[in-house]
């Protein structure tokens, strides 16, 4: 695939819910950026039965370029997943999509947003940490494929009604 210009992806990108016609591209994507993806079923799930998920797809000219997931609960909100498709990352696009994440939780009535990343993964913490994150804690063995430890993280939104974040 050819680079595109960040003008060009810019004026091209769309911000969508996820639909179920989505997920055999999500799969993909979780599939390159996890190395203990969700399944297709998984997605399914989310979509049909949690009344606390808020699925979102990052659109590129038609092409489902990442996504982000969330569980909105009471005034919280949750990051499950978030992931850029491997042909579009080191473009900021990760955190356009968090931002969106971010915005779309604070619309939806949400003070607080939370998420766990790998202690290994510092690029991600540094991101996080640029939009408001803060360490507050490790879940020993939280991860299943080779038992690393998960920073968590949280952070406060803004009102809606009286501050945004930019972009």
């Amino acid at each position: 695939m050819e680079q595109r210009q960040p003008h060009a992806i810019e004026n091209s990108l769309v911000f969508r819910s996820m639909t179920m016609e989505d997920i055999p591209f999500i799969v993909e994507i979780e599939q390159e950026a996890f190395t203990t993806p969700w399944t297709r079923g998984a997605f399914e799930n989310e979509l049909t039965n949690n009344q606390f998920a808020h699925y979102m797809i990052m659109d590129i000219d038609g092409e489902v370029a990442g996504y982000g997931g969330m569980w909105l609960i009471m005034e919280e909100a949750h990051v499950t997943n978030i992931a850029v498709k491997d042909t579009y990352r080191g473009r900021k696009l990760g955190e356009r999509l968090l931002r969106e994440l971010m915005k779309t939780s604070a619309f939806l009535g949400a003070i607080r947003i939370t998420l766990e990343v790998r202690t290994s993964n510092y690029v991600a913490q540094n991101l996080y940490e640029k939009l408001g994150f803060r360490s507050v804690g490790v879940r020993r063995g939280y991860y299943t494929d080779n038992r690393e430890d998960a920073v968590v993280m949280w952070a406060d939104l803004p009102n809606r009604r009286k501050d945004s974040l930019n972009d």
